[in-house]
C-alpha cells in the first residue's frame, strides 16, 4: 500500500499564528526553551528505529528534530506553505497517510497549537504500526510558565494563548487508543523572563527543581507506544453427542400388559 493516499486541500494556514510562533522562538526566552527541547528530543528521536519516521508541527526553523534519527525516510509536515523545513504540506489533522505504515510520531509543541487535538490524537494512532512510539513536547500548566499563562493568556501573544494541556491529560488520551506511556522528562525550571542577565542569575534553578519539584518543569517531553491486543485463537474440540440424555424408561411387563387390556375393556 502506498504511503501517502491524497491531500486535503481545503484547511486554514493559519500563517500569521504560525509566524508569530516563529518570531518567539527566535526571541531570547524563546532560544533558550528551543536549546532545551532541541538537545532533548534529538537524543529521543535517535532512538526510534524503522523506515519512516514524520513530524508534525514545526514551530520553528531550527527546530530540526529528525537529523539525527535513524529512520530512512523523514518527513517534516505542517500546514504552512513556502517553508523550506516542510516536506509535505497538509492538514494534521487528517494526514495524508496509510494507516499502519508509520514507525516514529513526533509533535513538537503540536497538540499545544492544534484546532482539534483529539482529532490529531486518533490519525497519529491510525498512521502508526503497532508497537510504534509517538514523542512529543508540551507546556507544563503546572509550573511557573503556567503561572504566567494566566496573567498573559488573554493578550494573544506566543505561547500563552496555546493549550497547556498536562501530560497527564494528554496521556489519557493515547491511553484510551491502547498506548502505554515509556517515560516523561520535565525541562525549564527557570520563570520566563526575557531578561537574560536575570535568566543566568537564575540559572541554579534547574539542577534544584529536578531534584525538589521534578514534576513542575515548564515544559515536559513524553514518549508513548502503541499496544496491540494479540487473539490467541481457541481450538475447537469435537462435542460428543451423548446417546442418552434422560434414564431411559422401563420398559412394560406382561402383567402389566394384561392390566391395561383389562383396564379397556
Amino acid at each position: 500500500m502506498s504511503l501517502i493516499m491524497n491531500t486535503n486541500k481545503d484547511f486554514k494556514l493559519g500563517c500569521c499564528q504560525q509566524k508569530q510562533l516563529e518570531f518567539w522562538f527566535e526571541s531570547r526566552l524563546g532560544r533558550h526553551l528551543l536549546a532545551q527541547e532541541q538537545a532533548c528530543l534529538q537524543e529521543k528521536a535517535a532512538a526510534i528505529f524503522g523506515y519512516h519516521v514524520i513530524q508534525i508541527g514545526s514551530p520553528s526553523p531550527r527546530f530540526d528534530l529528525l537529523k539525527q534519527c535513524p529512520a530512512r525516510n523523514r518527513i517534516v509536515l505542517d500546514r504552512g506553505i513556502g517553508q523550506s523545513e516542510i516536506d509535505l504540506s497538509a492538514d494534521p489533522r487528517y494526514l495524508p497517510l496509510a494507516s499502519d505504515s508509520i514507525d516514529g510520531v513526533i509533535l513538537p509543541h503540536t497538540l499545544d497549537f492544534s484546532q482539534n487535538p483529539h482529532q490529531l490524537v486518533r490519525e497519529v494512532e491510525r498512521v502508526l504500526i503497532p508497537e510504534g512510539k509517538v514523542l512529543l513536547s508540551g507546556f507544563n500548566p503546572w509550573s511557573q510558565w503556567g503561572v504566567g499563562r494566566l496573567f498573559r493568556r488573554r493578550s494573544g501573544n506566543m505561547p500563552w494563548c496555546s493549550h497547556f494541556f498536562s501530560y497527564r491529560r494528554v496521556q489519557d488520551w493515547f491511553s484510551l487508543l491502547g498506548f502505554d506511556l515509556e517515560y516523561v522528562i520535565y525541562l525549564n525550571y527557570r520563570p520566563p523572563f526575557h531578561n537574560q542577565a536575570v535568566m543566568q542569575k537564575l540559572a541554579f534553578m534547574e539542577s534544584l527543581g529536578r531534584r525538589v519539584w521534578p514534576m513542575l518543569g515548564g515544559v515536559y517531553v513524553m514518549q508513548a507506544v502503541k499496544r496491540t491486543v494479540t487473539v490467541t485463537p481457541i481450538r475447537m474440540k469435537k462435542w460428543r453427542v451423548k446417546k442418552r440424555v434422560l434414564p431411559a424408561a422401563a420398559e412394560p411387563t406382561a402383567r402389566s400388559s394384561s392390566r391395561v387390556n383389562d383396564a379397556i375393556r
